[in-house]
């Protein structure tokens, strides 16, 4: 089946910005323009919640891991963490200096990260909700801030065209990523940690290895990429663009799946829940939708295979292996191009990789995400050879 229209949210009274699911979704929040947080029950028949308190247009909205608490973020230059109930009490952060555009909380639940038009990044703890730095290299507005799954790294993008990677710990850009053209709208970790997508208005989403800072991945659309958001497998990527479409990418086949048209005017936020059977759209049409996802996919099994694909003691899966979670549909939008004597290379070569690459946890995961790149630096494959060599010389000595 196709991805379905499941729900239809009206209540907005201008431009929605930003959606996300709670863990267990029960609750959908959006925020918009109109300087109103939403919190819309997935349940029929239950009423939404409108949360006051924002003076101006509300950019970014994002529930807690554990789902008791909802972060947002302002024109009017302020961060609030609201209790998701009848009363919508809320608490102020104020430290940037102007429009904050994006709010993150890490994995456990304990840090938020924001992005601003002061050019800064600034992270916070939750609990005393106290500011605790800034990391400040953009030269223009910070539109988008995300940890990483393990909360070490912290990636930014912004209007100076850059993507850049932070050390959480030692607060120092570690790389800028420079091949957009545009500005960088919105940037994510991929579920593994191992990568990050960046959706720009040069129309494109660009994919990047964040251990070997290289591109692995390029789609090119024809309008402005506002947002975008990665299935909890790490499979598939969906997107948001100005021409109204949400797009689901494959990453695993490097091609498009779907375009979905059910907004009027720009799609402007797109977010999947934690499971990911369904995902959520806003637009400047002020309607929040609701898709189920229906991928021809068993969710359990592609999520444990995700899981033990990205295990850190160094075992892993190869591109085949990796693929049975997933049973790819060749759908309207195009055919995959990589024949059978493609694939059966990479499958022999990342057998014959597989035993002696138990601790090179760099090409771990690029081989389980995105099997067809087995396309490994010369090196990588000179040093696997030469210990190949070395196993053999032990075994006969």
């Amino acid at each position: 089946e196709d991805p379905s229209l499941e729900r239809h949210f009206k209540g907005h009274r201008d431009a929605v910005t930003s959606v996300d699911f709670s863990l267990n979704k029960k609750q959908l929040a959006s925020g918009s323009m109109d300087s109103c947080l939403m919190i819309w029950s997935m349940k029929p028949q239950m009423r939404a919640y409108r949360f006051v308190g924002h003076k101006d247009a509300v950019m970014c909205v994002q529930f807690s891991p554990s789902g008791h608490l909802v972060a947002s973020g302002s024109r009017d230059k302020t961060v609030r963490l609201w209790i998701p109930s009848l009363k919508g009490e809320s608490t102020v952060f104020k430290a940037h200096t102007a429009t904050v555009r994006s709010v993150n909380f890490s994995s456990d639940g304990q840090s938020i990260v924001t992005a601003s038009d002061d050019k800064t990044v600034k992270v916070w703890t939750v609990h005393r909700q106290k500011f605790l730095f800034s990391l400040s290299q953009h030269i223009n507005w910070v539109r988008c801030a995300r940890f990483s799954p393990d909360g070490r790294l912290i990636v930014s993008s912004s209007d100076d065209k850059t993507v850049k990677l932070w050390d959480k710990t030692s607060r120092e850009c570690i790389h800028s990523f420079c091949e957009h053209a545009g500005f960088v709208n919105h940037v994510d970790f991929h579920p593994s940690g191992t990568c990050i997508a960046a959706a720009g208005t040069d129309s494109t989403v660009k994919l990047w290895d964040v251990r070997m800072n290289r591109l692995l991945q390029h789609y090119q659309g024809n309008s402005v990429v506002n947002s975008l958001s990665f299935h909890p497998s790490g499979n598939y990527l969906v997107t948001a663009s100005n021409d109204s479409t949400l797009k689901i990418l494959d990453l695993l086949e490097g091609r498009l799946l779907y375009t979905l048209h059910g907004h009027q005017g720009p799609a402007t936020c797109v977010a999947f829940s934690r499971s990911g059977d369904l995902f959520a759209s806003g637009g400047s049409d002020e309607q929040v939708m609701v898709w189920k996802t229906n991928f021809d996919a068993d969710y359990g099994d592609a999520l444990k295979t995700q899981k033990s694909g990205s295990t850190v003691d160094g075992s892993h899966h190869t591109g085949s292996e990796m693929d049975s979670g997933i049973h790819h549909k060749k759908t309207k939008t195009q055919d995959s191009g990589r024949n059978h004597e493609q694939q059966e290379v990479e499958a022999s070569l990342a057998n014959t990789l597989e035993h002696i690459m138990g601790q090179l946890d760099v090409l771990t995961q690029t081989v389980s995400i995105l099997e067809q790149r087995l396309t490994l630096t010369e090196d990588k494959l000179k040093e696997c050879l030469e210990n190949q060599q070395k196993i053999i010389q032990n075994k006969t000595n």
